[in-house]
């Protein structure tokens, strides 16, 4: 028996590396890979790569456009538009991995836990899971951000606390499969408690599938940031491209025909959401191939 389950996990690994080696030869998860790691490199290394702190200001006059002291303008303030679009990779970025992680978390457990101890387990995870569906998103997360206070720390927090219950209905639905293989009846007899089960048996194969839904959620957490940042909800000290949207938008930039202003950070969102929906797409593409055929 000991070796049908060490024999599993081999085939886990090896299921791993042929999916791997499917997205390489995935143009769309190709492309979206290649998008995503130009603003990785721009969130790391972004700050650097200007002569201006993107806080500071007066630095040109306001509103002026771009030109080769500034190549993207500058804002309603005077601060350089560039710095603060690079500045704003790293927090956008940040932001969307981040509150990714806490749904991630959060949705992982309850699904694998609703699917594989089923009965009332299941039906209280599930009933507390469809409250969740049921509110509507903006309005909760507008009042959880206004009570706990605008920071990039809260909006990280409220956004990974109201966007997990996709998640969970995912897990569950894989972990009702996976709990009927023969090799959990395998790890049940040897004496396996069912944390073990849950965590060496279970998780491995229904991990692909989180993986997939957590890049797309990755893009649903950016526009979320932005969403809630745009309505004045961000965090005022720290220029996420929804912030500067904010301000943008404030500052009337659109009616004094500011474009660089608004352009900027709004194709930054766009191009990372883009990335991420490619890499989601091609996961999906992967992990069922009937969607290829068709």
């Amino acid at each position: 028996m000991k070796n049908s389950i060490a024999t599993n996990n081999s085939t886990v690994t090896s299921k791993w590396r042929r999916f791997l080696d499917t997205f390489v030869s995935n143009k769309m998860g190709l492309s979206g890979a290649l998008i995503l790691g130009v603003f990785v490199i721009i969130a790391i290394f972004g700050p650097l790569l200007t002569q201006y702190d993107p806080k500071e200001y007066g630095v040109a006059e306001v509103l002026s456009p771009p030109s080769l002291q500034h190549l993207l303008g500058t804002d309603d303030l005077g601060r350089d538009v560039l710095g603060g679009v690079l500045l704003g990779a790293r927090i956008s970025i940040t932001v969307g991995f981040l509150a990714t992680l806490i749904s991630m978390i959060i949705g992982t457990v309850v699904g694998i836990a609703s699917g594989y101890y089923g009965g009332k387990v299941d039906t209280l995870l599930m009933r507390f899971t469809d409250v969740f569906l049921v509110l509507p998103w903006l309005p909760l997360a507008l009042v959880l951000t206004a009570i706990l206070g605008a920071s990039i720390w809260n909006i990280i927090f409220v956004i990974g606390l109201t966007s997990w219950p996709g998640t969970a209905r995912i897990v569950r639905s894989q972990t009702l499969s996976v709990k009927e293989r023969q090799f959990i009846e395998r790890a049940r007899a040897i004496g396996a408690d069912h944390l073990y089960i849950m965590r060496k048996h279970i998780l491995p194969n229904v991990f692909p599938l989180i993986f997939a839904n957590t890049i797309l959620v990755s893009a649903v957490a950016i526009l979320s940031e932005t969403t809630l940042s745009f309505l004045g909800m961000g965090d005022t000290t720290e220029p996420s491209w929804g912030m500067m949207l904010h301000y943008a938008f404030e500052s009337g930039a659109a009616s004094l025909g500011a474009y660089w202003y608004l352009i900027s950070p709004g194709i930054c969102v766009v191009l990372v959401v883009l990335g991420f929906t490619f890499i989601g797409y091609a996961f999906d593409e992967i992990l069922n191939p009937r969607l290829k055929r068709r």
